[in-house]
């Protein structure tokens, strides 16, 4: 495992420079000088949490899913419904997902991000839909595309090392992602009208092998 978890930090750094799409941005364009050490340090929790939690907790199938672009989805088991979706782990879940083209489109552009994805255990992803990369507008994307230390904190703000269902995060009421630093993100409302970090869940308890996905409508931002 710790071969996994260097990998996991060396992998999100050269992610940095490419999945601006699938990481976000800041409202005032301040560049973050975070770096990708505590990234490593970080993902070494990951392991275990997940083995403290046991290998159920947070687990959800394709009867679980909420939200409004659930619908969306493919149906049944064709190629990137809930059903197809549940037993891959979740870099391949997400490649057919057609809400997420815009994340997988820049996961796939580095090498090593989606294997290791897939073979990190426990994760709660918050997956920011094609939507929310258009909002961030040609210029932001081309200033954070430059910038991988701005982006290496804004990616580990979307993945939490800790499998959660919708009702683990209302009970829960706020999670702390791999990037510690930038704040917790609180969870906020109930049924299909939740928020997370004061973004909408387009369709949450998505189920993968390895992690429960969320989309949202919006990129997280960090605090720093």
């Amino acid at each position: 495992m710790s071969n996994l978890k260097r990998a996991m930090g060396v992998v999100l750094t050269a992610a940095a420079v490419t999945a601006t799409a699938a990481c976000g941005s800041s409202d005032n364009g301040a560049a973050s000088t975070t770096t990708a050490a505590p990234m490593t340090t970080t993902m070494a929790a990951t392991s275990s949490a997940g083995d403290a939690m046991g290998s159920g907790s947070g687990v959800t199938t394709a009867a679980d899913v909420f939200g409004p672009n659930c619908k969306d989805l493919p149906q049944g088991s064709a190629a990137g419904g809930l059903t197809a979706m549940g037993p891959q782990p979740v870099a391949t879940a997400a490649s057919t997902n057609p809400l997420l083209t815009k994340l997988v489109a820049a996961v796939s552009a580095i090498p090593g991000l989606a294997d290791t994805l897939n073979t990190t255990d426990n994760l709660t992803v918050f997956a920011p839909a094609d939507a929310a990369f258009a909002a961030l507008g040609d210029a932001k994307f081309k200033e954070l595309a430059g910038n991988p230390s701005a982006l290496a904190p804004i990616l580990q703000y979307h993945v939490v090392p800790k499998r959660y269902d919708r009702d683990g995060l209302i009970a829960a009421g706020k999670v702390q992602s791999l990037n510690s630093a930038g704040g917790d993100i609180a969870i906020q409302g109930s049924g299909d009208n939740l928020t997370i970090g004061g973004a909408k869940v387009l369709c949450g308890n998505i189920p993968t092998k390895n992690a429960t996905v969320f989309v949202i409508d919006t990129v997280l931002t960090p605090k720093a």
